[in-house]
């Protein structure tokens, strides 16, 4: 999965740089870049949520695999 997180991050660096696109030259945001990097960072969150230590908190663990974990996991994370 982190092979699939870094290329999306990758390709979205590679379509910013590449001076003959529209975006570039006329210095507006890559909406399918932007798209890209949104893709990773949120398949990224699910894979920490995933792993029980989703950033937001604070490394509490959670066992999110069982619907009870997953709403003390909500009421948690909704205190914060």
């Amino acid at each position: 999965m982190e092979d699939l997180i870094y290329r999306l991050r990758k390709r979205a660096e590679i379509r910013r740089q590449i001076a003959d696109r529209k975006s570039v030259q006329e210095g507006k945001p890559d909406r399918i870049a932007d798209l890209l990097e949104e893709a990773a960072t949120e398949i990224e969150r699910l894979n920490n949520i995933n792993a029980g230590i989703d950033r937001n908190t604070d490394n509490k663990e959670y066992e999110i695999g069982t619907e009870e974990g997953y709403n003390d996991f909500i009421k948690y994370r909704n205190r914060l």
